[in-house]
């Protein structure tokens, strides 16, 4: 039942998908980056399994700054809507599981290594 989804980046499993929520396993391989992005209306929680995760982000609404925090196996982060942010594996894959709502095209690049 689960969807896989190959990425230039590495790949996401959609693992669990009702009109309430979504559930994304999500591999990043060791030298890349997701675009930096940020959503209207999707909100989404992300706990890190393997591998350290650097994750540029916007600390608050009235800083254009991004902050890069290092997330390690069991640690999570609330991504709420509006905020810029991007992940990034630098020295090894990273595993990651994703809780989301529902708006999955609900993406707005802002800058993009792979021409998106």
């Amino acid at each position: 039942m689960s969807e896989r989804v190959e990425k230039p980046w590495g790949y996401e499993e959609i693992w669990a998908r009702t009109d309430q929520y979504v559930g994304k396993m999500i591999r990043i391989r060791a030298g890349h980056r997701l675009s930096l992005q940020y959503h209207q209306e999707k909100e989404e929680t992300i706990r890190v399994i393997e591998g350290q995760l650097h994750l540029h982000h916007q600390l608050d609404d009235c800083t254009r700054a991004l902050s890069v925090s290092s997330l390690h196996p069991g640690e999570t982060y609330h991504i709420r809507p509006g905020v810029r942010h991007r992940f990034e594996a630098t020295e090894n894959d990273v595993l990651l599981v994703e809780v989301s709502t529902t708006q999955l095209d609900d993406v707005i690049r802002l800058e993009d290594d792979y021409g998106r």
